[in-house]
């Protein structure tokens, strides 16, 4: 066995690392301050002391209990190999009960239908205080201009761009403490907000605190986004950062509240965001604004890209295209999604229009997404044999704060919450037909043992009036174990069209937990003819069979445990290895199955779906010219007895 192994989980705590982490993780975080206190005063509501005063005290209390002590001190402790979100949390604990795979797939889907509100209400937000120098001007094409541009430059990697992010936050947050500075000093009161007397006064008193509490929710939405680009930045730079972040996000806070005490009694008609800024200094923090936005959408498009690459990985959703447009590290594209989140903001943005009326959809996907890490975590916590008493103490804790949560949102979902929750609901659905559908196709196994073919296997290698169709033939199983792989794949060599070959290849590809594993092992069946090989690769291992092979090959060359005459000698290598064809089989559904309707209807949707999202050759990382990929027919369960009788001469025979 040959195997690599990297580890790139460590991310050195470094003034570098800090500000790099401003850029990539708090950016959905971050610009909350755009619409929280809107929210919670309400657009058109008259301004009141109670509602001021109470609603920033549940800010900084949610910000503390659920962004501070849930994620950046305890989740961010469960990392796989240095890689956070829900879906790498399922792995840590998903061989200690089979149902946390469901957990998993509601947060995650949630997540993802995230990623279709965060940038329209961000950017529609910050593009909204041109309303103020220019009433009237048409906000909501020029958030479409942004978002499509947005979406557009992804396929070409944001490096370049990725680089300007951190001190671009660095600017905004900075902004945020001086701007929140200069209106505490008019109102010093409103530090006694950090009290959090005011905030359970407003919720004991207002018949309304339950939907006050759903805008207040607005302010850690993105904590859950933190915790999924741990990856990218390292632990101790975002917990070391989080300190600076949301000091200044406190005091902006305290500073709209001040700024809005100051305007008690009369109708909010305004963002107190933008209400508190020098009439002189507004351009300036419009453009700030706007780029703090873009890069908040930013991270939750990458974000989307990568949960959605570890789903595919884990086996939850059909095996889409996914390329590499950079160097940089974990950066990915994947064109399905960015189509699908496009369409999935613009509509967002033509429904809703403004910002305002997106509040409402805002926030109800993500406290379920919430509230399925906590389940996870507790379960992670019994994996890390944690006392018992404090297990449950968290889990309960956070099952009522989210629950209450969960209630304030819910609230919200005729104005708007069902857009989120629709799209969750979908892509969970998807999810779990795809999780059954593979059950089903582990059950009825059609798997036959090689050796029993090694003879006709071998007699059809040395055949030489069949013309050679390769001099490596290779072809990916399924088939887990090492001495078996599908009876279809042994029907396309021998039956189909014999496929003459030099060396036969049976790969199985099997996805690690760890992210980075690079790892094979070899079984030969019989020396120089036939052979299975097993990679171990991470889940976030570009699959590059076309090179893996080559490397096998040349491995096994080396070590004298192959011998390959190839007809071609390449002068870049030192071995030469052979032309390689590979083989992807393509299947649907036989009518000669007599499966139960309601596994033929899941079967057929998945073979359907499957055949539609992705080309097999690009998953895979094969050249399309030594690709032949071949339409199989998938009989699961045949038809046992046909009811078919001869006659002669019209007479019935028996």
């Amino acid at each position: 066995m040959k195997a690599q192994s990297n580890h790139h989980g460590h991310h050195p705590l470094t003034w570098a690392g800090l500000i790099i982490t401003l850029g990539i993780i708090y950016g959905d975080i971050g610009t909350s301050p755009l619409y929280v206190m809107k929210a919670i005063v309400g657009e058109g509501n008259i301004i009141d002391r109670m509602t001021v005063l109470g609603g920033v005290s549940l800010v900084f209390w949610t910000l503390t209990l659920q962004t501070t002590v849930k994620y950046v001190l305890l989740t961010l402790q469960a990392d796989n190999n240095g890689e956070g979100g829900i879906f790498s949390l399922y792995t840590l604990v998903r061989r200690r009960k089979r149902w946390l795979l469901y957990p998993a797939i509601i947060g995650g889907a949630a997540m993802i239908s995230d990623g279709m509100i965060t940038p329209p209400i961000s950017v529609s937000s910050a593009v909204e205080g041109l309303e103020l120098k220019y009433p009237g001007i048409p906000t909501m094409t020029i958030t479409i201009v942004i978002i499509s541009v947005l979406f557009f430059v992804q396929r070409f990697g944001t490096a370049a761009v990725g680089k300007g992010f951190g001190p671009v936050m660095l600017l905004w947050f900075s902004m945020l403490a001086v701007l929140g500075l200069a209106n505490i000093s008019h109102d010093l009161e409103v530090l006694a907000a950090l009290s959090p007397h005011y905030g359970i006064q407003l919720l004991l008193s207002n018949p309304k605190g339950i939907f006050i509490l759903g805008a207040v929710f607005l302010c850690t939405t993105g904590a859950e986004a933190l915790y999924a680009d741990l990856g990218h930045c390292g632990r101790r730079n975002i917990q070391v950062s989080w300190i600076f972040v949301k000091t200044c996000l406190v005091i902006n806070y305290l500073g709209q509240a001040a700024w809005l005490l100051h305007h008690e009694g009369q109708h909010l008609d305004e963002n107190p965001f933008y209400g508190m800024m020098p009439h002189w200094f507004l351009w300036p923090g419009i453009i700030i604004a706007t780029l703090a936005a873009i890069i908040a959408s930013q991270a939750l498009i990458s974000g989307s890209f990568t949960l959605v690459s570890e789903a595919v990985r884990l086996g939850l959703l059909p095996k889409l295209t996914v390329k590499f447009p950079t160097n940089m590290k974990g950066q990915i594209y994947i064109p399905a999604v960015n189509t699908f989140l496009w369409v999935g903001c613009i509509g967002v943005v033509l429904l809703f229009k403004h910002s305002g009326a997106m509040e409402a959809a805002y926030g109800l996907a993500i406290v379920l997404a919430m509230l399925c890490t906590t389940i996870l975590l507790s379960n992670w916590l019994v994996v890390k044999r944690i006392h018992s008493a404090l297990i449950w103490l968290m889990l309960v804790f956070y099952i009522l704060l989210e629950g209450l949560f969960l209630i304030a949102n819910g609230a919200k979902f005729h104005e708007g919450g069902y857009a989120t929750v629709l799209m969750a609901g979908l892509l969970t659905g998807t999810m779990v037909l795809w999780v059954n559908a593979k059950r089903i196709r582990q059950r009825y196994s059609d798997e036959v043992r090689i050796r029993e073919y090694v003879d006709q296997l071998i007699s059809l290698s040395n055949d030489d009036d069949i013309p050679k169709y390769a001099t490596n033939l290779v072809f990916l199983t399924g088939a887990k174990n090492p001495k078996n792989v599908e009876d279809r794949i042994l029907y396309s060599i021998l039956q189909t069209q014999p496929k003459r070959a030099d060396v036969y290849w049976f790969v199985h590809i099997e996805t690690t937990d760890e992210p980075y594993t690079m790892e094979y092992e070899v079984n030969t069946i019989a020396p120089d003819d036939l052979y299975k090989v097993n990679f171990r690769l991470g889940f976030r291992v570009q699959q590059r069979m076309n090179l893996f092979m080559k490397k096998v090959v040349e491995d096994l060359l080396e070590n004298e445990e192959l011998n390959v005459y190839s007809r071609y000698h390449s002068t870049s290598s030192k071995y030469p290895t052979g032309d390689f064809r590979f083989v992807l089989m393509q299947e649907f559904l036989s009518n000669e199955n007599e499966l139960p309707w309601p596994e033929q209807l899941i079967m057929s949707i998945y073979l359907t779906v499957k055949g539609w999202v992705s080309s097999p050759k690009n998953w895979f990382g094969l050249d399309s010219d030594s690709v032949d990929v071949e339409k199989a027919p998938l009989v699961l369960e045949p038809v046992k007895e046909v009811s078919l009788k001869r006659v002669r001469g019209g007479k019935q025979e028996g």
